[in-house]
């Protein structure tokens, strides 16, 4: 094996968001009464046990990037994280210029703790930023004040982090164009590396999903989504920010190296509860809840519900739906006559670029990614 990324997730929030569904715990849902630090005081130590099971199975190894994500990683001391990212580097043959990224949110963080981080071997930050707009923020249930974003992102820089990105959501039930022409044109204002953009999916069983259900609150348009994510990408590209996957922009050499491991279906290991990993077309899942992984690690079991070899149809159709989504897009040659002339009227409505398909690469056009799900669906049919 040449290169193995790997994921670290951190299982922990102070509270849920409204729209949230990802594996992630309140201390209160975990243990009554209990607090951050008592569910989570163990949590690290079982992480290195699954780090010793990897290296067991993967030796040999390069590390080209280390991403926690959750959760809420920053509410960990930096010397538990820290913890982390030494065993590995321990083991394997970390790269000398890694990307090593933590998911933050911006009321978790101070310029100490963003000291105490960078000096524990960050170099990439992301900010959960959302939106600039008040309201929005209260229907999403976040948290943090919109005004800390500025002075996180000041701090991150003082601290010396390498790249500095933003996350944002679009399609929140009332938000308007200008309510997220202004979140866009505040990110970009501070200046920042990186900036993702990711439209609301409301998941069933949220607190927000059951809100539209009773109609207290309604989605978005389509129509109004697709300028939403038009006006992005306009405005990034005008910034200096170039898109390299449907929902990311960046500024030359900030791409987020960790995410693109993921498009190419790359070798990565999650480490973690309800963390994926895949090494050479075999894919696992861990168990979910955070007690039954730790519980299993610590009596020297393995922490793994489920996993599956891949087969050649699945590499395939992965190939397709992972490539589409990247600048690079999918080579012609990788396409068989039927997929070509199937996709070819696309390039005709104006939603793959025509000059690259000349070139002999399948690429999508701003428009075209509006509807890249559906292309997908005709080429992997």
């Amino acid at each position: 094996m040449s290169d193995l990324s790997f994921y670290v997730h951190i299982p922990y929030c102070v509270k849920r968001c409204g729209y949230c569904d990802f594996n992630t715990y309140t201390p209160s849902e975990l243990r009554e009464g209990g607090t951050l630090e008592t569910v989570s005081s163990d949590y690290i130590d079982a992480v290195l046990r699954e780090i010793d099971i990897a290296f067991a199975q993967a030796p040999d190894a390069s590390v080209p990037t280390i991403f926690f994500g959750g959760g809420t990683p920053s509410l960990l001391p930096a010397r538990d994280l820290g913890r982390v990212i030494s065993s590995i580097k321990e083991k394997w043959n970390v790269d000398a210029d890694a990307e090593v990224t933590l998911e933050a949110n911006p009321d978790s963080v101070d310029t100490a703790k963003l000291s105490e981080l960078r000096a524990a071997g960050f170099n990439r930050i992301s900010f959960g930023m959302q939106s600039a707009v008040p309201h929005v923020l209260q229907v999403l249930d976040r948290t943090h004040n919109p005004e800390n974003i500025s002075k996180v992102v000041d701090a991150a820089r003082a601290a010396g982090f390498e790249s500095i990105s933003l996350d944002l959501i679009y399609g929140t039930p009332g938000e308007t164009l200008e309510d997220f022409r202004t979140s866009v044109e505040s990110a970009l204002s501070l200046g920042v590396d990186h900036l993702s953009a990711y439209a609301l999916i409301v998941e069933t069983g949220t607190k927000l999903a059951a809100q539209i259900k009773r109609g207290e609150l309604s989605m978005p348009n389509d129509d109004l989504m697709a300028d939403m994510y038009l006006l992005v990408d306009d405005l990034c590209e005008k910034a200096g920010m170039s898109w390299y996957e449907l929902s990311n922009w960046s500024k030359p050499n900030h791409a987020s190296r960790h995410n693109i491991a993921y498009w190419r279906n790359a070798n990565w290991w999650g480490l973690g509860p309800g963390a994926h990993s895949h090494i050479d077309g075999t894919r696992w899942w861990n168990m979910k809840h955070p007690t039954a992984y730790k519980n299993a690690l610590f009596g020297g079991e393995s922490p793994v519900q489920e996993s599956e070899e891949l087969t050649a149809q699945q590499k395939s159709d992965e190939a397709i739906m992972l490539s589409i989504r990247m600048r690079g897009g999918i080579p012609l040659s990788n396409l068989s006559q039927e997929q070509r002339e199937t996709v070819a009227e696309y390039r005709q409505s104006g939603h793959l670029d025509s000059t690259r398909w000349e070139e002999g690469t399948l690429q999508l056009t701003p428009t075209g990614r509006l509807i890249a799900d559906r292309i997908v669906r005709e080429l992997v049919v």
